[in-house]
């Protein structure tokens, strides 16, 4: 890991050395090109050839219905082992759900939380599953300073919050504002050393990093839409044994009787197209070349970050090179809430054709950019133009 973050370069007006090409790399989305899609990390985009394969399931669902649900389970269930095969996990411990969100509810509705049970959490957690914890049990925030130096810093400030009411962690693999590894390896396994059930919201890991489930956390979630190339509505939910019983089918159907994860995959008459044609999306990561993937999608996020760290004002965060997004603090007067973050967000789309994140936090947000195959460093050169003229212009 970079434990000294990105360094900001000076201002001289000269850029650095920019990344190449990925071949065929934007070939292979039909995103719209006036616009600079620099925000992989939110939503995704689904590749041609995997839409492709979606739409020829779609097209069997739609020519013979009855063929189609009875033979959904057996199809999910396969769909399901090619996918554990990708991510290296169980495939009798892998569910297929339709997103991170979803998969946070079921693993917290797994662990019987009572009300004064305590869930430590951080302030980089994602808003939706650190709310789903809060409605179950007592939730303790760790104050994660956006500067901590390294991964290793992090561990030391989570540790240091435990306490003897501590009964289950949850945590971010990968921050989602502030692009930060939170549950690496060495937390998970200290975690576990002192009898706390970790929980993992691995939301951006599958197709990101080269082992996903690393650490061995009791429970982990992640999405294939995003780094994973699959369509919306496919995620993954990995449960250890111990708890594979307890997890609750969101919708009772037919294949409750087969137990987990059968009974949480099927939803009777649903729309299967996604999940099914997720292991395509795997697939093509493979065949591009997962690594090489990586290393040009870090790459370009840091060309990005600094191309905008030269900016006054703009700081950025300490980073991973594993990592395909990187997140830089804006001065104090900007996206010091949400609302005006949000607003920023849209501003930087209307005024500059350039989708991010924007990040709200107090004393001053920051913004996240992504890099992808189809992104080009001219994207980001735009980019850093366009947020100058909106930070001289306040």
């Amino acid at each position: 890991m970079n434990t000294q973050g990105t360094k900001a370069p000076e201002d001289t007006g000269s850029a650095p050395p920019a990344p190449g090409i990925f071949p065929a790399g934007a070939e292979l989305f039909r995103l719209d090109a006036r616009v600079a899609h620099l925000n992989h990390g939110s939503f995704g985009a689904v590749p041609v050839p995997v839409a492709r394969a979606q739409r020829r399931i779609a097209a069997e669902a739609a020519a013979d219905p009855d063929a189609f649900f009875l033979g959904a389970p057996d199809r999910l269930a396969a769909a399901r082992t090619r996918i554990a095969h990708r991510l290296g996990a169980d495939p009798r411990g892998l569910a297929l759900v339709t997103n991170a969100t979803e998969a946070a509810h079921l693993a917290l509705a797994a662990l019987r939380l009572a009300p004064d049970d305590e869930v430590l959490v951080t302030d980089h957690g994602y808003g939706t599953v650190v709310a789903a914890a809060a409605r179950r049990a007592r939730t303790v925030t760790v104050r994660l300073d956006p500067a901590l130096p390294d991964e290793e810093a992090v561990r030391r400030t989570v540790l240091a919050a435990l306490t003897p009411r501590t009964k289950v962690a949850l945590l971010d693999q990968i921050s989602s504002p502030t692009a930060r590894i939170v549950a690496g390896p060495a937390l998970l396994e200290e975690l576990a050393a002192r009898g706390v059930t970790t929980v993992v919201d691995g939301a951006h890991a599958p197709g990101m990093l080269a082992d996903p489930l690393g650490g061995r956390p009791d429970v982990w979630f992640g999405n294939l839409h995003k780094w994973g190339y699959a369509p919306p509505g496919s995620a993954v939910l990995a449960v250890a044994p111990a708890l594979r019983d307890r997890v609750p089918a969101p919708v009772p159907s037919w294949e409750d009787h087969r137990g987990y994860p059968r009974s949480v995959e099927y939803r009777a008459t649903a729309d299967y197209t996604g999940p099914l044609a997720a292991p395509e999306g795997l697939d093509l990561l493979a065949e591009l070349g997962a690594g090489a993937v990586r290393e040009h999608n870090s790459a370009l996020a840091a060309y990005g970050c600094e191309l905008l760290a030269g900016l006054p004002g703009v700081t950025p965060l300490p980073s991973d090179a594993r990592l395909a997004m990187r997140s830089l603090r804006l001065p104090e007067r900007f996206a010091r809430t949400r609302p005006e973050a949000d607003a920023l967000r849209e501003e930087i789309m209307a005024r500059l054709g350039c989708r991010v994140l924007v990040w709200p936090w107090e004393g001053g947000g920051g913004i996240r950019i992504s890099g992808q195959i189809y992104n080009r460093p001219a994207e980001y050169e735009r980019l850093t133009r366009g947020v100058r003229s909106l930070l001289d212009g306040r």
